[in-house]
């Protein structure tokens, strides 16, 4: 989690109200942050990734305020139109987006210059994933002609003196040169072209993610306005990430004015500050909860935690970025009312404890394997593209990651089998014959469920020595199904994964649940292995629907 340190004379002073610090080591924690420690003039704290809103000393009083009950209910912030523009030329289709506005009026002092650059960085690391996802920049006004265009341009022809640096470089010269540009330089790593903020003047003003102009992006005492940019991939991280930072500024005392992003033929009024509507039952919330509130008294609750509720919708800022589902305001409602509130009751029911009819399925399976010989292992749930297709000379839907840190877990897995072939490449060096299984979790997308994705159980089995054949793993399936009491037919099928003539579709009942065969030599060469492989992966809860 981020940790952040806060200037308790300044948060005191936009709470407008005298704490004491044992009242502030009472409430913090109860707030859903971890207080590490009150000491003199800093209050140090660990924020929740998934409230970077709170990473400032405006954003924390912001949540303190409401939630002590000083001012409560949604934050209402007037955006005013500036009549200036910002075009995005998407030339680098790997850095797409781009969202910027203007907050005028303010009074810096080193504290609060401290404080920006702090939330600048926290926001990085956190919901911009150490840039990964964006990076965010903010400007001098007075310095910049506008309108402003948001393009790409070689490394080479890049040229600009960065932030604190006494010279002129090139964007290759700053990737290479540069403290910055050498740590985030992976970013945007392989690519010729860069994206770069260049004003109407044609001075460039930054090259993002990586490093502001020191001429033209340096903010210091006598700065008044100032411009702000985010870019990168994710366009709602992006927005959300503006957001916090303009209400931070109009905390500050700033007066906050909208932009025209335009993209092509289409615009983009940016920031956009209007409250998000959510539906929200008080009979749902009374049901999880456990309580008996009214309208009015979760209403109260709601505004307690900087929210609001009017027409059975939950009124949520733009600058929360933690509420996605009902059953956050759930939790929103629950802080509120106080975790130390809630009574503790016995229910009224009485009830025998007994494992699922799955978790014994599963374990009768677990049993079968292992009485034939077999060894359990169990694997990631993340794994890449190459292993599932590529390598297994196959071409399969799955679910990737919007958000990844490593290309080698970037998507969910969608079968089995290629998680066992990376076992089996993984152990050469120990002894064969090597049988492997697994039971887990595999993923695909769906429409019909809440999230999008469906999860299911696969059993995953493999067999790898110099002899190893149909036969075998066909008497593996034999003994796994006549323990099961199942009769089943193996259809001829074609499946890239497998050698064309010995491999089959297992069907159960009029329902296919398995596929079994001999590995493609292609794919056994693939993961550098040298001996015969062969597979069977059965879809556990497909033949608990045609068995159960």
């Amino acid at each position: 989690m981020p940790t952040i340190t806060l200037n308790k004379n300044y948060l005191l002073k936009l709470l407008n109200k005298k704490i004491s610090d044992k009242e502030l080591e009472e409430k913090i924690p109860m707030l859903g942050t971890d207080l590490s420690k009150i000491e003199k003039n800093e209050i140090v704290v660990e924020v929740f990734p998934n409230r970077p809103d709170m990473l400032s000393e405006e954003g924390f009083a912001r949540a303190l305020s409401s939630f002590l009950g000083i001012e409560t209910g949604l934050r209402k912030y007037e955006v005013k139109r500036s009549n200036h523009n910002c075009k995005v030329e998407k030339e680098l289709k790997s850095w797409p987006y781009a969202v910027t506005a203007i907050v005028k009026g303010l009074e810096f002092d080193d504290e609060k210059i401290r404080e920006i650059i702090q939330l600048q960085e926290k926001l990085h690391l956190t919901h911009l994933r150490d840039r990964k996802k964006g990076g965010i920049g903010v400007y001098p006004l007075d310095k910049i002609a506008m309108p402003i265009k948001f393009t790409s341009e070689s490394l080479d022809k890049i040229k600009f003196r960065p932030l604190e640096s006494n010279k002129e470089m090139t964007g290759r010269e700053i990737l290479e040169q540069h403290p910055t540009g050498k740590k985030y330089r992976h970013v945007l790593e392989n690519e010729e072209k860069y994206p770069v903020f260049v004003d109407n003047d044609g001075n460039i003003m930054s090259m993002p993610p990586i490093i502001n102009s020191h001429l033209l992006g340096k903010v210091d005492e006598t700065t008044k306005d100032v411009f702000i940019e985010a870019t990168g991939t994710d366009l709602n991280a992006l927005q959300q990430c503006l957001n916090i930072i303009v209400t931070t500024f109009a905390d500050m005392g700033g007066e906050i004015y909208s932009m025209d992003v335009l993209y092509g033929k289409e615009r983009l009024v940016s920031p956009n500050l209007r409250p998000i509507k959510m539906k929200l039952d008080v009979s749902y919330v009374n049901k999880l909860l456990g309580l008996k509130l009214g309208t009015r008294e979760m209403k109260v609750f709601l505004k307690k935690m900087g929210l609001d509720y009017e027409d059975d919708c939950a009124l949520i800022p733009r600058y929360r970025v933690d509420i996605l589902h009902p059953i956050d305001l759930v939790e929103e409602v629950a802080i509120a009312h106080g975790y130390e509130n809630f009574v503790e009751q016995i229910p009224n029911v009485s009830t025998i404890g007994e494992e699922s009819e799955e978790s014994v399925f599963y374990k009768k399976i677990v049993d079968t394997m292992v009485g034939l010989g077999f060894l359990e292992v169990n694997t990631y749930h993340l794994t890449n593209e190459a292993n599932t297709n590529e390598k297994m000379n196959n071409d399969t839907k799955f679910v990737a990651l919007r958000n990844s840190l490593n290309v080698d877990y970037s998507i969910l897995r969608n079968w089995m089998i290629p998680n066992l072939m990376d076992v089996l490449s993984k152990n050469k060096h120990n002894e064969y014959p090597q049988k492997i299984f697994e039971i887990g979790a595999c993923f695909k997308d769906d429409d019909k469920e809440e999230t999008s994705i469906k999860e299911f159980t696969r059993l995953g089995v493999l067999i790898a020595h110099n002899k190893a054949d149909f036969t075998e793993i066909k008497q593996v399936l034999d003994s796994l199904f006549n323990n099961l009491a199942l009769d089943y037919k193996i259809e001829k099928v074609k499946h890239g994964s497998f050698i064309d003539g010995r491999v089959g579709r297992v069907n159960v009942k009029g329902k296919n649940v398995a596929y079994i065969g001999e590995i493609h030599p292609q794919v056994i060469s693939n993961w550098d292995l040298e001996l015969p492989v062969v597979a069977l992966e059965l879809n556990l809860s497909d033949l608990m629907e045609v068995i159960l």
